[in-house]
């Protein structure tokens, strides 16, 4: 596995499927919008049900500075469809079944075992500007991830 991305890298142009299984490039929210990316171990256990709770609770937040949040994981898109529904999450999931987007983004395992949980703030001409790695922070992710969007926000403004 390469080593993690970090700030000043290119984002990899990844395609995967989302809601339903309809395939989704990354690069294509690009040019208008920032882009959160995280990375989460599984849906439905405490950890990832809280930190895509907050990130949904602060998702208007998110859209207001000017940025889309997607959350990927290894489940299938029928347990994404699942997670989403039973928590209203009003955001894209992203079903990574082969791990080829975490090798992308360099994201690993923790202690070897678990899916690491990391998250990515990706400006709009694709480069990353903040990586947050915590699999117990889980709130820090949210918190840190809005407030870089809301400083590019400010400084394209």
């Amino acid at each position: 596995m390469a080593s993690q991305l970090e700030p000043g890298d290119k984002m990899p142009d990844l395609t995967l499927p989302g809601a339903g299984g309809r395939e989704v490039r990354l690069r294509d929210y690009l040019g208008a919008r920032t882009l959160v990316v995280y990375f989460y171990p599984k849906d439905e256990t405490a950890g990832c049900t809280a930190e895509a709770c907050s990130f949904r609770d602060a998702y208007e937040d998110f859209k207001a500075a000017g940025a889309e949040v997607i959350g990927i994981s290894g489940d299938s898109t029928d347990s994404h469809d699942k997670f989403a529904q039973h928590h209203r999450l009003p955001f894209v999931l992203l079903s990574d079944r082969g791990g080829a987007a975490r090798a992308a983004f360099g994201v690993k395992k923790t202690l070897g075992l678990l899916p690491g949980r990391v998250t990515f703030v990706i400006d709009q001409q694709g480069v990353i500007q903040h990586v947050f790695e915590s699999q117990i922070r889980v709130g820090k992710h949210v918190d840190e991830a809005l407030e870089v969007v809301r400083r590019l926000e400010r400084r394209s403004a």
